[in-house]
């Protein structure tokens, strides 16, 4: 799957060049792996989940989304997960995915 990802993000930005930040995944890492030629990979040290910005948006869902619920069922956390996702104004959006990578690849 992340060989068919990484196809699409190249055909669909074939006149750029892509910086891909990436954590290092087992699949962000195989051997298998071909990374087309308009792709750069630049992985995230190990263990480091602070610089990746996902890490931070399921910390403030468990917060704001799950915190002390118990969901009757799998539907009911999934809406309640994506009305939550779906609320997410830029400013917070700012603050959950803002990240200067710059130091750590000077």
């Amino acid at each position: 799957m992340m060989n068919l990802y990484l196809e699409h993000l190249s055909n669909e930005f074939q006149a750029k060049k892509i910086f891909l930040i990436m954590d290092q995944a087992g699949w962000h890492k195989s051997k298998e792996l071909i990374i087309p030629g308009n792709i750069t990979i630049l992985y995230l040290p190990p263990y480091s989940p602070e610089l990746n910005p996902v890490e931070r948006l399921w910390l403030w869902l468990r917060r704001n989304a799950c915190r002390n619920r118990l969901f009757k069922d799998e539907n009911t956390l999934i809406e309640e997960l994506s009305k939550h996702i779906r609320a997410i104004v830029p400013e917070i959006a700012k603050s959950l995915f803002k990240c200067n990578y710059y130091e750590y690849y000077i």
